[in-house]
Protein backbone atom coordinates (compact mmCIF):
# COMPACT_ATOMS: atom_id res chain seq x y z
CA UNK A 1 0.00 0.00 0.00
CA UNK A 2 1.59 3.62 -1.08
CA UNK A 3 0.66 6.93 0.72
CA UNK A 4 -2.12 8.95 -1.30
CA UNK A 5 -1.16 12.43 -2.20
CA UNK A 6 -4.19 13.71 0.04
CA UNK A 7 -2.51 12.09 2.89
CA UNK A 8 1.17 13.04 1.91
CA UNK A 9 -0.36 17.11 1.76
CA UNK A 10 -1.65 16.50 4.92
CA UNK A 11 1.58 14.42 6.96
CA UNK A 12 3.09 17.59 5.09
CA UNK A 13 0.53 20.45 6.44
CA UNK A 14 0.87 18.35 10.12
CA UNK A 15 4.77 18.49 9.98
CA UNK A 16 5.13 21.73 9.53
CA UNK A 17 2.85 23.17 12.19
CA UNK A 18 5.26 20.71 14.41
CA UNK A 19 8.06 22.75 13.23
CA UNK A 20 6.77 26.39 13.88
CA UNK A 21 5.81 25.34 17.05
CA UNK A 22 9.22 23.78 18.46
CA UNK A 23 11.14 26.90 16.42
CA UNK A 24 8.74 29.15 18.60
CA UNK A 25 11.33 28.45 21.70
CA UNK A 26 14.57 27.53 19.22
CA UNK A 27 14.55 30.71 16.94
CA UNK A 28 17.00 30.24 13.82
CA UNK A 29 17.45 26.43 13.72
CA UNK A 30 14.66 25.21 11.53
CA UNK A 31 16.85 22.98 9.86
CA UNK A 32 17.65 21.10 13.18
CA UNK A 33 14.34 21.46 13.94
CA UNK A 34 13.21 19.29 10.98
CA UNK A 35 16.13 16.74 10.98
CA UNK A 36 14.80 15.78 14.84
CA UNK A 37 11.35 15.39 13.34
CA UNK A 38 12.18 13.40 10.18
CA UNK A 39 14.03 10.88 13.24
CA UNK A 40 11.53 10.88 15.54
CA UNK A 41 8.87 10.16 12.64
CA UNK A 42 10.88 7.63 11.70
CA UNK A 43 11.50 5.43 14.81
CA UNK A 44 15.15 6.83 15.24
CA UNK A 45 16.93 8.45 17.80
CA UNK A 46 18.91 11.71 17.92
CA UNK A 47 22.34 12.34 19.19
CA UNK A 48 23.18 16.30 19.37
CA UNK A 49 26.18 17.02 19.87
CA UNK A 50 27.04 20.88 20.70
CA UNK A 51 29.25 23.38 22.44
CA UNK A 52 27.50 24.06 25.85
CA UNK A 53 24.67 27.35 25.78
CA UNK A 54 23.10 26.35 22.07
CA UNK A 55 19.62 25.58 23.54
CA UNK A 56 20.14 21.40 23.05
CA UNK A 57 18.25 21.14 26.15
CA UNK A 58 15.47 23.94 24.99
CA UNK A 59 15.04 22.36 21.48
CA UNK A 60 14.63 18.74 23.49
CA UNK A 61 11.77 19.95 25.71
CA UNK A 62 10.22 21.92 22.84
CA UNK A 63 9.55 18.58 21.10
CA UNK A 64 8.10 16.76 24.07
CA UNK A 65 5.78 19.92 24.72
CA UNK A 66 4.77 20.08 21.07
CA UNK A 67 2.99 15.99 22.08
CA UNK A 68 0.64 15.60 23.95
CA UNK A 69 2.25 12.64 25.58
CA UNK A 70 4.50 11.93 28.44
CA UNK A 71 8.47 13.89 28.30
CA UNK A 72 11.13 12.59 30.83
CA UNK A 73 14.70 14.30 31.47
CA UNK A 74 17.75 12.38 32.23
CA UNK A 75 20.66 14.02 33.91
CA UNK A 76 23.22 11.70 33.32
CA UNK A 77 26.17 11.93 35.82
CA UNK A 78 29.02 9.67 37.02
CA UNK A 79 27.48 8.27 39.56
CA UNK A 80 23.77 7.38 37.58
CA UNK A 81 22.90 3.58 37.81
CA UNK A 82 21.38 1.72 34.69
CA UNK A 83 18.52 0.91 37.43
CA UNK A 84 17.68 4.45 38.00
CA UNK A 85 17.02 4.64 34.04
CA UNK A 86 15.33 1.69 33.69
CA UNK A 87 13.76 1.25 36.73
CA UNK A 88 13.74 -1.29 39.51
CA UNK A 89 11.69 -4.06 41.12
CA UNK A 90 10.93 -3.17 44.58
CA UNK A 91 10.04 -6.28 47.28
CA UNK A 92 6.76 -4.83 49.01
CA UNK A 93 6.61 -6.43 52.67
CA UNK A 94 2.97 -6.19 52.99
CA UNK A 95 2.22 -7.89 49.50
CA UNK A 96 5.14 -10.44 49.77
CA UNK A 97 5.48 -9.92 46.34
CA UNK A 98 7.84 -7.87 44.12
CA UNK A 99 6.65 -4.45 42.71
CA UNK A 100 8.14 -2.67 39.45
CA UNK A 101 9.06 0.88 39.65
CA UNK A 102 9.30 2.33 36.41
CA UNK A 103 11.89 4.32 35.24
CA UNK A 104 12.35 7.52 33.22
CA UNK A 105 12.83 5.95 30.33
CA UNK A 106 9.19 5.07 30.06
CA UNK A 107 8.13 7.91 27.88
CA UNK A 108 7.21 9.46 24.49
CA UNK A 109 10.08 11.58 24.68
CA UNK A 110 13.17 10.60 26.80
CA UNK A 111 16.15 13.59 27.06
CA UNK A 112 19.56 12.26 28.41
CA UNK A 113 21.28 15.00 28.93
CA UNK A 114 25.10 14.71 28.85
CA UNK A 115 24.96 11.22 27.92
CA UNK A 116 28.73 10.78 27.52
CA UNK A 117 28.97 12.08 31.79
CA UNK A 118 27.49 7.80 32.81
CA UNK A 119 29.62 5.20 32.61
CA UNK A 120 29.48 2.87 29.69
CA UNK A 121 27.53 0.35 31.90
CA UNK A 122 25.40 2.79 32.44
CA UNK A 123 25.45 3.89 28.78
CA UNK A 124 24.69 0.29 28.09
CA UNK A 125 21.16 0.48 29.66
CA UNK A 126 19.71 2.52 26.83
CA UNK A 127 21.10 0.05 24.21
CA UNK A 128 17.78 -2.46 24.33
CA UNK A 129 15.01 0.43 24.55
CA UNK A 130 16.77 2.39 21.57
CA UNK A 131 17.08 -0.37 19.61
CA UNK A 132 13.39 -2.42 20.01
CA UNK A 133 11.49 0.03 22.68
CA UNK A 134 11.19 -2.22 25.45
CA UNK A 135 12.91 -3.05 28.68
CA UNK A 136 13.88 -6.13 30.24
CA UNK A 137 13.71 -6.39 34.37
CA UNK A 138 13.79 -10.01 36.00
CA UNK A 139 13.13 -11.79 33.11
CA UNK A 140 10.20 -9.31 32.39
CA UNK A 141 9.84 -7.57 29.40
CA UNK A 142 8.12 -4.16 29.00
CA UNK A 143 7.22 -2.10 26.55
CA UNK A 144 7.82 2.02 26.85
CA UNK A 145 6.24 5.03 25.30
CA UNK A 146 4.74 4.62 21.68
CA UNK A 147 6.04 6.82 20.02
CA UNK A 148 9.54 6.75 21.36
CA UNK A 149 12.31 9.04 20.89
CA UNK A 150 15.66 9.88 22.81
CA UNK A 151 17.13 13.07 22.55
CA UNK A 152 20.60 12.49 24.26
CA UNK A 153 23.13 15.86 24.29
CA UNK A 154 26.76 15.82 24.91
CA UNK A 155 29.24 18.60 24.85
CA UNK A 156 32.52 17.81 22.72
CA UNK A 157 34.41 20.54 24.83
CA UNK A 158 34.34 19.15 28.16
CA UNK A 159 35.88 16.03 27.63
CA UNK A 160 37.07 15.87 31.56
CA UNK A 161 34.95 13.01 33.79
CA UNK A 162 33.33 11.68 30.72
CA UNK A 163 32.80 8.41 28.76
CA UNK A 164 33.19 8.72 24.84
CA UNK A 165 30.03 6.50 23.16
CA UNK A 166 31.06 3.18 22.10
CA UNK A 167 30.14 2.63 18.26
CA UNK A 168 28.13 -0.20 19.15
CA UNK A 169 25.85 2.67 20.80
CA UNK A 170 26.32 5.56 18.47
CA UNK A 171 25.08 2.99 15.88
CA UNK A 172 21.53 3.44 17.54
CA UNK A 173 21.26 7.18 16.79
CA UNK A 174 19.48 7.57 13.53
CA UNK A 175 21.02 10.94 13.37
CA UNK A 176 23.76 13.09 14.88
CA UNK A 177 23.27 16.73 14.19
CA UNK A 178 24.31 20.23 16.41
CA UNK A 179 22.49 23.02 16.27
CA UNK A 180 25.47 25.65 16.39
CA UNK A 181 25.29 29.75 17.22
CA UNK A 182 21.56 31.56 15.66
CA UNK A 183 23.06 34.11 13.21
CA UNK A 184 22.95 37.41 13.81
CA UNK A 185 19.24 38.77 13.39
CA UNK A 186 17.65 35.44 15.62
CA UNK A 187 20.44 36.32 18.49
CA UNK A 188 19.17 39.56 18.42
CA UNK A 189 15.04 38.35 18.55
CA UNK A 190 16.44 36.31 21.33
CA UNK A 191 17.85 38.86 23.23
CA UNK A 192 14.82 40.99 22.62
CA UNK A 193 12.48 38.07 24.58
CA UNK A 194 11.40 36.79 21.18
CA UNK A 195 11.98 33.06 21.95
CA UNK A 196 8.82 31.77 24.25
CA UNK A 197 9.78 29.64 27.72
CA UNK A 198 9.03 25.92 26.46
CA UNK A 199 6.51 25.19 29.25
CA UNK A 200 4.43 27.71 27.29
CA UNK A 201 4.01 25.83 24.29
CA UNK A 202 1.13 24.08 23.22
CA UNK A 203 1.16 20.27 22.27
CA UNK A 204 -0.03 20.26 18.58
CA UNK A 205 -0.21 16.23 17.81
CA UNK A 206 -0.82 13.26 20.22
CA UNK A 207 1.09 9.99 20.35
CA UNK A 208 -1.64 8.59 18.20
CA UNK A 209 -1.25 10.98 15.32
CA UNK A 210 2.19 11.16 15.64
CA UNK A 211 2.08 6.81 15.67
CA UNK A 212 -0.27 7.08 12.56
CA UNK A 213 2.37 9.87 10.66
CA UNK A 214 5.03 7.34 11.03
CA UNK A 215 3.20 4.34 9.74
CA UNK A 216 2.19 7.19 6.55
CA UNK A 217 6.08 7.49 5.90
CA UNK A 218 6.99 4.39 5.79
CA UNK A 219 4.31 3.81 2.69
CA UNK A 220 6.18 6.07 0.99
CA UNK A 221 7.31 4.57 -2.90
CA UNK A 222 11.32 4.33 -3.26
CA UNK A 223 12.30 3.64 -6.27
CA UNK A 224 14.72 0.96 -6.97
CA UNK A 225 17.17 3.84 -8.28
CA UNK A 226 16.87 5.67 -5.38
CA UNK A 227 17.65 2.50 -3.06
CA UNK A 228 20.28 1.47 -5.16
CA UNK A 229 21.60 5.21 -4.82
CA UNK A 230 21.79 4.29 -0.77
CA UNK A 231 23.59 1.66 -1.52
CA UNK A 232 26.22 2.80 -3.62
CA UNK A 233 26.80 5.59 -1.02
CA UNK A 234 26.79 3.16 1.32
CA UNK A 235 29.37 1.27 -0.36
CA UNK A 236 31.69 4.34 -0.79
CA UNK A 237 31.77 4.54 2.47
CA UNK A 238 33.63 1.35 3.16
CA UNK A 239 36.55 1.89 0.29
CA UNK A 240 36.81 5.81 1.23
CA UNK A 241 41.13 5.48 1.76
CA UNK A 242 40.42 7.46 5.32
CA UNK A 243 37.92 5.08 6.57
CA UNK A 244 38.66 2.04 8.46
CA UNK A 245 35.16 1.09 9.15
CA UNK A 246 32.23 1.93 6.76
CA UNK A 247 28.28 2.83 7.48
CA UNK A 248 26.25 -0.62 8.43
CA UNK A 249 23.71 -1.71 7.04
CA UNK A 250 21.45 -0.70 9.95
CA UNK A 251 22.90 2.84 8.90
CA UNK A 252 21.72 1.83 5.43
CA UNK A 253 18.01 1.06 6.62
CA UNK A 254 17.89 4.12 8.61
CA UNK A 255 18.33 6.47 6.09
CA UNK A 256 15.73 5.07 3.57
CA UNK A 257 13.70 5.08 6.38
CA UNK A 258 14.44 8.98 6.79
CA UNK A 259 14.47 9.33 3.56
CA UNK A 260 10.58 8.03 3.14
CA UNK A 261 9.76 10.70 5.90
CA UNK A 262 11.55 13.93 4.53
CA UNK A 263 9.62 13.04 1.22
CA UNK A 264 6.53 13.25 2.70
CA UNK A 265 6.95 16.15 4.85
CA UNK A 266 7.89 17.98 1.69
CA UNK A 267 4.77 16.54 0.43
CA UNK A 268 5.44 13.77 -2.07
CA UNK A 269 4.48 10.51 -2.37
CA UNK A 270 7.32 9.10 -3.62
CA UNK A 271 11.22 9.86 -2.53
CA UNK A 272 13.66 11.47 -4.58
CA UNK A 273 17.67 11.11 -4.65
CA UNK A 274 17.84 15.08 -3.07
CA UNK A 275 16.02 13.59 -0.24
CA UNK A 276 18.90 11.04 0.14
CA UNK A 277 21.46 14.05 -0.16
CA UNK A 278 19.54 16.30 2.12
CA UNK A 279 19.99 13.57 5.13
CA UNK A 280 23.19 11.61 4.26
CA UNK A 281 25.27 13.30 6.58
CA UNK A 282 23.14 13.74 9.60
CA UNK A 283 22.54 9.92 9.48
CA UNK A 284 25.52 8.34 7.80
CA UNK A 285 28.54 10.43 9.63
CA UNK A 286 28.62 8.93 13.01
CA UNK A 287 29.08 5.49 11.70
CA UNK A 288 32.26 5.93 10.41
CA UNK A 289 35.59 4.84 12.13
CA UNK A 290 38.08 6.90 10.57
CA UNK A 291 41.98 6.11 10.02
CA UNK A 292 44.12 7.35 13.18
CA UNK A 293 46.16 8.93 9.86
CA UNK A 294 43.08 10.85 8.80
CA UNK A 295 42.36 11.72 12.27
CA UNK A 296 45.58 13.45 12.53
CA UNK A 297 45.15 15.25 9.29
CA UNK A 298 42.20 16.90 10.87
CA UNK A 299 39.66 14.84 8.27
CA UNK A 300 36.09 15.15 9.79
CA UNK A 301 33.81 12.47 9.44
CA UNK A 302 31.09 14.67 7.99
CA UNK A 303 33.34 15.88 5.63
CA UNK A 304 34.55 12.09 4.44
CA UNK A 305 30.63 11.84 3.54
CA UNK A 306 30.42 15.05 1.56
CA UNK A 307 33.05 13.40 -0.31
CA UNK A 308 31.32 10.47 -1.18
CA UNK A 309 28.35 12.78 -1.95
CA UNK A 310 30.83 14.32 -4.70
CA UNK A 311 32.11 11.14 -6.26
CA UNK A 312 28.94 8.76 -6.43
CA UNK A 313 26.82 9.97 -8.91
CA UNK A 314 22.43 10.27 -8.58
CA UNK A 315 20.26 8.61 -10.91
CA UNK A 316 19.90 10.69 -13.94
CA UNK A 317 16.06 10.29 -14.10
CA UNK A 318 13.11 11.38 -11.73
CA UNK A 319 11.73 8.50 -10.14
CA UNK A 320 8.03 8.13 -9.87
CA UNK A 321 5.14 6.02 -8.94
Amino acid sequence: MTITQEQATWFAQTFSQLADNVERAVLGKRHVVELVLTAMLSDGHVLLEDVPGTGKTSLARAMGQSVQGTNTRIQFTPDLLPGDITGISVYDQKQGVFEFHAGPVFANIVLADEINRASPKTQSALLEVMEEGRVTIDGVTRPVGEPFLVLATQNPVEQAGTYRLPEAQLDRFMMRTSLGYPDHAATVRILDGAAIDTAELTPIVTPQVLAGMADLAAEVYVDALVLDYIARLVDATRAADEVRLGVSIRGALALTRAVRTRAASQGRTYATPDDVKALAVAVLSHRLILQAEAEFDGVTQEAVIGQVLLDVAPPRRREAV
